[in-house]
């Protein structure tokens, strides 16, 4: 068993900040790795003694949808936005039930709560061999429009069964959709290298992606301090792997952002060490944080799940809530375990998932026992 921070007594000290996390593990290895983030937030907060955790868990996903015939009740939203913030696993178990069923909350959440603004960092650690030969230095950070595009329901199915069956699916893109996560980039880029590009297909998709590059044209002008360029999808993906290490700030519709953000966790080494944050920049509703990787059930239970990923969208959310410090001490744990050798075996090491969470908690100064 990991060692797991009692934080009751800290709820009690009415000098604390107490932030209230609701606890969305979900399905496969979503609940593994889930643990294992929570264990280390709770180490943290402790260590730090200036604010508590206050986590509620909530068993939607497979084992829901057994029971009720939906992966999540009718109320979700209303059940999470009270909550400073939502911290999910993991959704998707296709024997158990539909994966366009599984997303349905999480989709919900994002588009309902206005989470625009999908934030995928991605990064090369020493200890952690590439998959690429030329050994790049990789720093980059995928910023993916997160309410519209693709994942607009927009379509249906028509004359299904039969041989005259056709499916319509439209992606949705607004001028405001557009203008807002480029200026959530550009932003992003000041705090980085100031290099901003804008992933599109402009050259076969002629109305919404020729948007893009308009509204692009009109709002570099006000950030003349930030590189910009644009490249399309397939480009972009040929040049993840040709030359990575030249992409600071990336911006991409929905879809064309998903499908990146899973190359650049290849390419860093895994998935598995991918953290992310879908944000509402206004601060009106919770934002959530969730690991890049995918619920894995064929390895669930084994105890083999990287949690590095959760790990660090659990130090995402700390940032995001306001306590910088205690996310950067999580940030500078992962590093010094990754640097002094602790890899768990889809980064070609050994370390179970406990054990990898224990390195971390190590690094963190706390102590770890049975």
């Amino acid at each position: 068993m990991l060692w797991l921070a009692d934080t009751a007594a800290l709820k009690m000290e009415p000098s604390l900040k107490n932030y209230s996390i609701a606890v969305y593990p979900g399905d496969g290895i979503g609940v593994d790795v889930t643990d294992a983030a929570m264990c280390v937030l709770d180490a943290v907060a402790q260590a730090d003694g200036s604010f508590s955790l206050d986590q509620t868990r909530f068993d939607w996903g497979a084992d829901y949808f057994d029971k009720h015939g939906k992966p999540a009740p009718d109320d979700l939203l209303d059940t999470v936005r009270p909550f400073n913030a939502i911290f999910l696993g993991a959704v998707g178990y296709p024997s158990r039930y539909p994966d366009h069923v599984s997303l349905i909350p999480l989709v919900t959440i994002r588009q309902k709560f206005d989470l625009y603004s999908c934030v995928r960092p991605a990064r090369t650690y020493q200890g952690v061999r590439s998959l690429l030969a030329s050994n790049a230095t990789i720093d980059m950070a995928v910023v993916r429009e997160n309410s519209e595009g693709e994942y607009f329901t927009c379509g249906g199915r028509f004359k299904q069964g039969s041989d005259d069956e056709i499916a319509i699916q439209t992606g949705l893109h607004s001028r405001k959709g557009i203008e807002r996560i480029l200026r959530f980039g550009f932003d992003l880029a000041r705090t980085r290298r100031n290099k901003l590009t804008m992933i599109t297909k402009s050259n076969a998709m002629k109305f919404s992606m020729v948007m893009w590059d308009n509204v692009l044209e009109q709002v570099q002008g006000d950030y003349p301090d930030v590189e910009t360029d644009k490249q399309h999808v397939d480009a972009a993906a040929m040049n993840f792997v040709r030359m990575p290490e030249k992409f600071d700030v990336v911006v991409a519709s929905n879809l064309f952002g998903d499908i990146l953000t899973d190359l650049s966790g290849a390419i860093v080494g895994s998935l598995g060490l991918n953290p992310s944050a879908n944000l509402d920049p206004t601060r009106q509703f919770p934002s959530l944080f969730e690991p890049v990787h995918g619920s894995a059930p064929d390895i669930a239970g084994k105890g083999i799940a990287n949690p590095v990923g959760a790990i660090l969208s659990g130090a995402m959310m700390l940032d995001w809530l306001g306590e910088k410090e205690a996310a950067a001490r999580i940030q500078t744990a992962v590093e010094q375990s990754f640097a002094q050798g602790c890899l768990t075996p889809d980064v070609g090491g050994d370390l179970t998932t406990d054990q990898m969470t224990e390195a971390v908690l190590e690094r963190l100064g706390v102590a770890v026992g049975n």
